[in-house]
């Protein structure tokens, strides 16, 4: 995809892997940015950024948990800057959680934004990217969009659904002209990563790494792009010695203290204290 001069709307923009993703973009010569996330005020201040290399940016707080919402603002701009060339669903959360101490507002939580905000915004979107028959969507998955991590079972399911979600509408959507692109960043260094307990051995690869693997496999037109290292050997072990990478996840997830570990073995333990959980958009 040539991205210069066209219209690129990026949600979870304010932060980690969106912003750099953003500014990217900028330095490419996107014509018009259009800038989604929650906080207006982290908006302002990537937007400047954005012009500052030259590139038109628009915000837009909104969060992507409200469907009406979602189609009244996709609608408004569409009307107002005329057609989007590329969507880059970026906007998430996590919580890390041993799962028999999960809770469940944080489950849905995860759920409606990562999942159903998602589909709502990509559904609006691909509507009108069909009547110009051309457009392209990247949905940000991860890594544990294909390797599944202890501790971490609701936001894997949700990337495993975003990841099976993009495969499907990338055949669906083809006849359309619309391509339909997975980005699955390994472990990165954002904030919601800084309160996260990592794996061993993990080291956090870059929000700019991220985005520059994302123009390159736009420019490769391929239909998932992994980024770092360690993506392409935890997939290949996977596929090649399963066994082996089930007890590499078994050795390096992040220690469960003796007041952890499930309520059937903590009886006798005392007084249980569940992990810090986290809660940060990306």
């Amino acid at each position: 995809m040539n991205i210069q001069n066209k219209v690129a709307l990026v949600t979870g923009a304010s932060r980690g892997i969106g912003r750099a993703i953003a500014i990217e973009l900028a330095q490419q010569g996107v014509k018009r940015l259009i800038l989604i996330a929650r906080d207006r005020q982290k908006l302002v201040t990537v937007a400047r950024e954005v012009e500052e290399l030259g590139t038109e940016a628009v915000t837009m707080a909104l969060d992507l948990t409200k469907t009406t919402f979602v189609h009244i603002a996709v609608a408004q701009l569409w009307r107002s800057y005329g057609p989007i060339h590329l969507l880059v669903n970026c906007a998430g959360v996590a919580h890390q959680n041993s799962f028999l101490r999960s809770k469940l507002p944080q489950v849905q939580e995860e759920l409606s934004l990562n999942v159903l905000g998602t589909y709502t915004l990509t559904q609006t979107m691909a509507r009108r990217m069909a009547t110009k028959e051309e457009g392209t969507i990247v949905n940000v998955s991860s890594l544990m969009g294909k390797i599944a991590a202890p501790t971490m079972a609701t936001y894997s399911a949700t990337k495993f659904a975003l990841l099976g979600f993009t495969q499907a509408l990338r055949r669906e959507l083809a006849p359309h002209n619309i391509r339909v692109i997975a980005l699955l960043p390994s472990l990165t260094d954002t904030d919601m990563v800084r309160g996260l307990q990592l794996f061993r051995w993990v080291r956090p690869i870059t929000p700019e790494q991220v985005a520059d693997a994302l123009v390159i496999g736009l420019k490769k037109k391929s239909p998932e792009i992994l980024v770092g290292w360690q993506s392409y050997l935890a997939v290949w072990c996977q596929r090649f010695a399963p066994w082996l990478l089930e007890v590499i996840l078994h050795i390096a997830r992040p220690s469960i203290k003796p007041s952890e570990r499930s309520p059937t073995r903590q009886k006798s333990l005392g007084k249980i204290n569940p992990w810090k959980r986290v809660n940060a958009v990306r």
